[in-house]
């Protein structure tokens, strides 16, 4: 007898369950499970690349704070009572989730800027100075040397959102738009009356990371230098941090424990990382709920229709079919559909990454057009596992 004929007749007697109904609504439930599961670990992944993964998303992979000492009804007033020590510098280097440590410097002589014209203003402006590498829109003009009567500054991008939307209009000024105002030339008279000197401001860039305005080093440590308080360059108030995961309860605590103040609403993206890990935390958990429903019918079914043929399999075993063989057959009918089941819930969320990947680029961020390992080892995890369950059913549904 050939085996297309041999398998001809265990089909017809082995599989004449007329419960088909049952069968497809296993095989979309475990669909559905498998789905959930997998675009739950694709979010979760997704969301690490972004924060850690990725080099073009340097942007949000580590937040930055300003980090200064709190200031109190019992410290103000005090002399350095807010200034770091190079030795509570160092410490903050090695704190938990901290990557980079960076010190603000501040102008210690004074800087009196002015402007004509239909913007006319005259005020003291103070300025500040950080390490190059944790300026967020670095120009390409950002140099200055002593005798150079041109000074590139940096401006917060928040002092532009305030000129336009409150100051202007009460004012009856008109907006500008950051080209214009790159267009603009302050006038900076710099030092005491005795030897000050004179620079034409210009801003260069605009910065969504530091809330102030910033100068070259050089002019600040000229300025500092030449016209500051003997001692006062040694003053450090202020600290910018490059921080992992500024989440992270150890970092909170360190900050906590050593009364250090920073701005909370720089620490959003660990705040959406929470609620990413509570969606993905209830989706994966709705997922495995589905899918352990969709294998429970889906084995029921089998037993179902291996009670059905009971008869026919005590016949096929009475002529000399070994219960291995009856139940290689069987497995090799019914895992196919869970197979192909599974294969097409992993197509649905490579589907679900590319649509991902092509929508985040409107923000100006990256992802990969696949998905990443994770996803890839949940799917073997699932996988494997149902084929153990369902080969285990059957061979147990056979040797009763």
């Amino acid at each position: 007898m050939s085996d297309k004929v041999q398998k001809g007749i265990l089909n017809k007697l082995l599989l004449r369950t007329q419960h088909k109904s049952r069968l497809w609504a296993a095989l979309v439930a475990l669909c559905v499970g498998s789905t959930m599961l997998l675009v739950s670990v694709l979010i979760w992944w997704n969301f690490q690349e972004l924060l850690y993964g990725n080099n073009q998303n340097e942007s949000i992979a580590s937040t930055y704070l300003i980090v200064g000492k709190k200031v109190t009804d019992q410290n103000m007033g005090m002399a350095n009572a807010t200034v770091f020590t190079p030795a509570e510098i160092d410490e903050l280097k090695h704190a938990p989730q901290v990557q980079d440590v960076g010190v603000i410097s501040a102008n210690h002589f004074p800087v009196y800027a002015s402007m004509g014209g239909k913007l006319a203003f005259a005020t003291d402006m103070p300025l500040e100075c950080v390490p190059d590498k944790f300026i967020d829109n670095m120009p390409d003009a950002w140099k200055w040397e002593p005798g150079n009567p041109n000074l590139p500054i940096i401006v917060s991008s928040q002092f532009l959102d305030i000129y336009n939307y409150v100051f202007a209009p009460s004012q009856g000024l008109p907006q500008l738009s950051q080209s214009s105002v790159k267009n603009i030339a302050l006038n900076l008279e710099v030092g005491s009356d005795a030897g000050k000197e004179r620079v034409t401001a210009h801003v260069v860039g605009f910065s969504d990371r530091i809330g102030s305005v910033l100068a070259p080093k050089s002019f600040i440590d000229y300025g500092n230098q030449k016209f500051g308080r003997p001692g006062s360059t040694d003053a450090v108030s202020q600290l910018i941090i490059k921080a992992k995961d500024p989440s992270d309860l150890k970092f909170t605590s360190y900050l906590k424990s050593h009364d250090y103040s920073t701005n909370s609403e720089n620490l959003r993206w660990s705040r959406i990382r929470s609620v990413v890990e509570v969606v993905t935390s209830a989706t994966g958990l709705l997922a495995l709920l589905l899918l352990g429903i969709g294998t429970l019918v889906f084995i029921l079914f089998i037993e179902l229709t291996i009670a059905h043929a009971r008869s026919s399999l005590t016949l096929l075993l009475e002529i000399g079919y070994s219960p291995a063989f009856l139940s290689s057959f069987m497995i090799s009918r019914f895992m196919p559909m869970v197979i192909v089941t599974i294969l097409l819930s992993m197509g649905l969320t490579c589907a679900v990454q590319v649509a991902a990947s092509v929508a985040i680029k409107s923000e100006g961020l990256s992802l990969a057009a696949l998905p990443g390992w994770p996803v890839w080892a949940a799917l073997a995890i699932n996988l494997l596992m149902l084929v153990a369950l369902i080969s285990r059913s059957i061979r147990r549904a056979i040797s009763k």
